[in-house]
């Protein structure tokens, strides 16, 4: 083991050593070699020093370079240090984060993660929180204690008695509502096409002046950063009025909520504490490893009615238990990883990652605008689309770097025409990465 072991940190220590000149896609070659992984499987057992080996040799050339600094494609964090570490010990310990007597220290650290969380988003002390896979699973565990709780005060038990017959919910969404949210809502059994959609301004955000009639069995779904321009909902305006009607607001913050550490974007915030959920991921802009989001409930009553099982077997305690706040019951101990990466950054290490991430994506327009190309977005967060003309033009530019390797940035569609879309949310990032990457993106454009 202790050979083994060995092997395995030479070996991640070279590949993160090099991360940041490699290129940041992998050589069509390389990919292909991935077969060598193939066949049949072996009647007898392998060395796994062979298995690591082969592994490393095959498989590392094959990546992405998502964890270097000109990665800028789905709002993809790269992994701190002190998360990767606590990742690899973590992985030793190989914890079931699902009840306190089966991981003291999986339990402790959760509770102690989220206390910071809660003060960094400036959301209260008492809520409850449930540490998923990501922000679809963020996004239906809070929607699933919105189900709960908005039945429940129409009398219905939708956890003993499922949809039929229930009395109906009704669902508002943006127009620019994230497909997670929609995902979650069809897993919930709420539908997809059973939904409200509000008209949204030309920066994505939804027009509070045109929601519908709300209630007490209404649910508000209002983003926290556009997956595209990165601008935010009216969250004051729209809580206000759910609020006196009765309705139930959930925030998708995948990425945007952590805006909410940097003083100077913290304003962005407005309104969304008053919400009565928010999802956001960690492995966006707290840059810790895959996979780790985050679901958070202001009644934490409701999200355990909504998430707890009970047997005769699962040993229990007054202290909290973490699967009753998740869908899982048998989890890794994804905490561990969060409390690292706060711990290692503390309130001004955050802030500044977040705010040098915010000023790189400023300069990536700027320098774009500068060589006469047209930025589509008000860039107010870490989100920049760029047309390079017709469409055609555009998607062969997006290609082009895609190729070229320097950089990595995707492609959308933001009202009818193709853009490139460059998301800024590692903290590996440096300011001559974002010059070498731009310089890159004019290169192709120019050709």
């Amino acid at each position: 083991m202790d050979e083994l072991l060995e092997d395995a940190a030479r070996r991640a220590k070279l590949y993160v050593s090099a991360i940041a000149e490699r290129r940041v896609t992998p050589l069509p070659d390389a990919v292909g070699r991935l077969r060598e992984l193939g066949g049949a499987l072996p009647l007898d057992p392998t060395d796994p020093l062979a298995v690591l080996a082969l592994l490393d040799e095959f498989g590392s050339p094959a990546t992405m370079a998502t964890t270097g600094p000109r990665y800028f494609g789905f709002v993809t964090g790269g992994v701190l240090p002190a998360s990767l570490a606590a990742n690899w010990l973590a992985g030793a310990w190989d914890q079931i984060a699902g009840l306190q007597v089966m991981s003291p220290v999986a339990a402790a650290i959760e509770e102690i993660a989220l206390e910071w969380l809660l003060g960094i988003f400036g959301l209260p002390p008492s809520c409850g929180a449930g540490f998923v896979t990501g922000a679809t699973m963020a996004n239906f565990t809070a929607l699933a204690a919105a189900r709960h709780a908005l039945l429940k005060r129409a009398g219905w038990d939708v956890e003993e008695d499922g949809l039929f017959g229930a009395p109906p919910l009704k669902v508002v969404v943006g127009a620019e509502v994230h497909v997670t949210v929609l995902k979650a809502l069809g897993l919930l059994g709420l539908g997809r096409a059973r939904i409200s959609t509000v008209d949204a301004d030309a920066q994505g955000r939804m027009r509070a002046d045109a929601l519908p009639a709300m209630d007490e069995r209404t649910i508000v779904c209002i983003q926290a950063g556009n997956v595209n321009t990165g601008a935010f909902d009216p969250a004051q305006e729209i809580c206000a009025r759910a609020r006196d009607a009765g309705a139930w607001v959930h925030v998708d913050g995948a990425f945007g909520l952590w805006a909410a550490a940097d003083p100077e974007r913290a304003h962005l915030m407005t309104g969304v504490a008053s919400a009565d959920s928010w999802a956001t991921d960690c492995h966006k802009w707290l840059n810790v490893p895959y996979d780790s989001g985050l679901a958070l409930v202001r009644d934490a009553s409701s999200l355990q009615a909504a998430m707890a099982v009970t047997a005769a077997y699962l040993q229990t305690s007054p202290d909290r238990q973490p699967f009753h706040f998740t869908p899982e019951s048998s989890r890794r101990a994804r905490g561990i990883e969060i409390w690292a990466a706060l711990r290692s950054l503390g309130r001004r290490g955050l802030a500044e990652m977040i705010n040098r991430n915010c000023r790189q994506a400023q300069r990536f327009a700027e320098g774009l605008r500068e060589a006469g190309y047209e930025v589509l977005n008000e860039v107010a967060l870490n989100q920049v689309l760029v047309s390079f003309g017709a469409a055609e033009r555009t998607r062969k530019v997006i290609e082009g770097v895609q190729q070229e390797g320097t950089c990595w940035c995707g492609g959308t569609v933001w009202h009818g025409r193709a853009a490139m879309r460059i998301s800024v949310s590692s903290w590996a990032t440096s300011e001559q990465d974002v010059e070498r990457s731009l310089a890159a993106i004019l290169k192709v454009a120019l050709q």
